[in-house]
C-alpha cells in the first residue's frame, strides 16, 4: 500500500479549511487549488486577473517543490475562473509557466471562489523517487 505524506510549506499560503497544501502519495503529487494569497500576509494580492494568476502559479511552484516536483513534472491541471471572459489573460500567463509540453488541463466557470477570487488552479505531478 502507497504510503500518504501531507506536504506543507511557508513559502505558499496556508491551509484556510480543512485540507492539506498536497498530499504525495505512490509517486504522485495531488496539489490542492492555490488562489492569489501572499503567502506572508495571507491577503488577495492586488492588481488585474494576470497579477492573480502570476500570484496562483508562484503559490503553485511552491507547493509542487516542497512535494519534490515541479512545472515539468505537471501532469494535469484543473482551473476554476469566475468570468470565462478572463481565459485568454489567464491563458498567457499560464501558458508561461509551461513553455513546453504542457499537462492536461480542464477549466471552468463557476459563480464564486475563497475570498472572492478570480481564479484558482490545482494540480497533479509525478514525483521522483
Amino acid at each position: 500500500m502507497a504510503q500518504r505524506e501531507v506536504i506543507a510549506t511557508d513559502a505558499a499560503p496556508g491551509a484556510i479549511g480543512p485540507y492539506s497544501q498536497a498530499i504525495r502519495a505512490g509517486g504522485v503529487l495531488y496539489c490542492s487549488g492555490q488562489i492569489a494569497l501572499d503567502p506572508q500576509t495571507m491577503e488577495v494580492v492586488g492588481g488585474d486577473i494576470a497579477a492573480e494568476t502570476h500570484r496562483v502559479m508562484k503559490n503553485l511552484g511552491a507547493v509542487l517543490e516542497a512535494g519534490g516536483s515541479s512545472f515539468g513534472q505537471v501532469v494535469k491541471t484543473t482551473i476554476l475562473l469566475t468570468d470565462l471572459g478572463d481565459f485568454g489573460a489567464v491563458n498567457e500567463v499560464y501558458g508561461s509557466y509551461f513553455p513546453e509540453a504542457p499537462p492536461a488541463r480542464a477549466c471552468y466557470q463557476v459563480s464564486a471562489l475563497p475570498k472572492g477570487v478570480r481564479v484558482e488552479i490545482e494540480a497533479m505531478a509525478l514525483v521522483e523517487g
